[in-house]
């Protein structure tokens, strides 16, 4: 039982790295807030095998947090946001494809060397899930680097904080109160964005990043 629950997590959470690696290659608006959703049912899934493996029935909650929230209500309110900016059409990278996805795997290598040394002695289960965590984390903020719409960002944003709710859950989990206090702010932090990204097209007729370099420039 041991062993099978030590190769489901390691596959639901490899399956979360592989999924982070799959938003590094969509050039697709709408084909990135589909793969993040399928991002967050795999979170989903994920905490809730560890909620079952520690018997820590709170986590159940965080699961369904996740699926609700992460799954179904913030993916669809960013369509209806790129519908209503009229801004579905391909995202601008500010690397290319090949040299992302090479940085990405150099990443994912950093994570596994880093957190396997420094979690030496801590439990087996625990410690892998903390490297597959911190690889995540990191493809999250590869993701916000390497795109100039402002939209693929809040992506980036949110499956970064995927990444932390893995590495929360994996470590044992965290107290329930704070679970529910991470996923409000994190939909506040949502909710404000959202309204960013409106005003932000109002006043530049474009959610793309480099309209506002361009905007400083001239101003200087």
């Amino acid at each position: 039982m041991h062993s099978l629950a030590f190769d489901i997590s390691h596959t639901l959470a490899g399956g979360l790295v592989l999924i982070s690696f799959m938003m590094l290659y969509q050039d697709r608006l709408y084909s990135l807030l589909n793969v993040f959703a399928l991002h967050a049912v795999v979170l989903a899934l994920s905490v809730a095998w560890q909620a079952f493996v520690q018997h820590a029935p709170h986590l159940y909650i965080t699961a369904a947090i996740a699926l609700v929230f992460k799954a179904i209500v913030i993916p669809v309110a960013l369509h209806r946001i790129v519908k209503q900016l009229g801004i579905h059409r391909d995202i601008e990278s500010a690397v290319g494809i090949g040299p992302t996805m090479l940085a990405g795997m150099a990443l994912v290598a950093l994570s596994m060397v880093l957190m396997l040394r420094v979690t030496a002695e801590a439990d087996p289960l625990a410690r892998e899930d903390l490297a597959f965590a911190l690889s995540v984390v990191l493809l999250g903020l590869l993701v916000m680097v390497t795109r100039r719409n402002a939209v693929s960002q809040v992506v980036g944003f949110m499956s970064l904080e995927n990444g932390l709710v893995l590495a929360a859950t994996g470590a044992k989990g965290m107290p329930l109160v704070v679970e529910i206090s991470v996923a409000f702010s994190i939909l506040i932090a949502f909710i404000v964005i959202g309204i960013f990204l409106f005003r932000i097209r109002e006043r530049f007729d474009s959610v793309d990043v480099s309209t506002l370099d361009d905007y400083r420039g001239e101003r200087r």
